[in-house]
């Protein structure tokens, strides 16, 4: 990956898979100087001695949110805020999921955009499928092939609702062992089918990884008790550490 810029674009969960691809990188080598760097909404961090660039962009929903004067409004259709961004990097790791779930105050947008028709709100899986059709037309219409690698990060589970795996009334707080199981008691993320839907539907190569399952199995992988109770993202070192291991190992077997 010398000479390379290695960008995720998504939501925090992509901030979890970044910041353990940094300490991976630093562990493998602890004297390379870094160098970090903010341009709204990107921030980087250039390892110098090996010309790599690790980037985060900052897109929850990957369509375009606008201000207008009604509120932030945002537009299914239209990736051009960072369309523009994205394509300064080499590899390209995309994830929206959490943010699709909200429905409470806090979220970036006033209105939703569907095509001609601007809504106070309609419901959010569909909202999810049209914004992801959208980017995908971008990746058919923008990216080469031959230069550039894109990937589709799975939808990573919640473990707030210990029914999912046995345990009602529980949440990840409090969780020391994984699950072990050859299936997931919850059952699938219903949005899954969307997700591989739009990609076997696109015309450029876009490799999913597929973390879910294997995701769905830590529900002892949460920071919880010492943040908050947080069952949504991940510790590190900890589970997104294997996320990057099968990234690396998805784009070995690419090249």
């Amino acid at each position: 990956m010398r000479g390379k810029t290695i960008m995720f674009v998504g939501d925090s969960i992509s901030l979890n898979q970044r910041d353990s691809l940094l300490c991976l990188l630093h562990a493998a080598a602890p004297n390379a100087k870094f160098k970090r760097s903010y341009k709204n909404p990107v921030t980087s961090y250039r390892i110098e001695d090996y010309n790599i660039t690790v980037s985060r962009c900052l897109a929850q929903y990957l369509v375009d949110i606008v201000p207008e004067k009604i509120g932030n409004v945002m537009r299914l259709d239209s990736v051009q805020q960072n369309g523009q961004i994205w394509l300064g990097a080499d590899v390209l790791i995309f994830n929206s999921f959490l943010w699709w779930n909200r429905t409470n105050p806090g979220r970036p947008w006033d209105y939703i955009q569907d095509g001609n028709e601007i809504l106070k709100d309609m419901n959010h899986t569909e909202a999810m499928a049209k914004a992801l059709n959208t980017w995908a037309r971008w990746v058919d219409s923008n990216i080469d092939p031959k230069t550039k690698k894109v990937f589709y990060f799975g939808l990573p589970p919640i473990h707030l609702f210990g029914e999912n795996w046995g345990q009602p009334g529980k949440t990840c707080v409090g969780q020391t062992e994984p699950l072990m199981a050859r299936t997931y008691p919850g059952g699938p993320i219903p949005q899954e089918s969307i997700v591989r839907g739009v990609l076997g539907s696109m015309a450029k190569p876009v490799y999913l990884l597929d973390i879910t399952f294997l995701t769905q199995l830590r529900k002892d992988g949460h920071p919880g008790r010492y943040s908050g109770g947080d069952c949504t993202h991940w510790c590190l070192a900890g589970v997104p550490d294997t996320w990057n291991l099968l990234l690396n190992a998805a784009l070995l077997e690419w090249n």
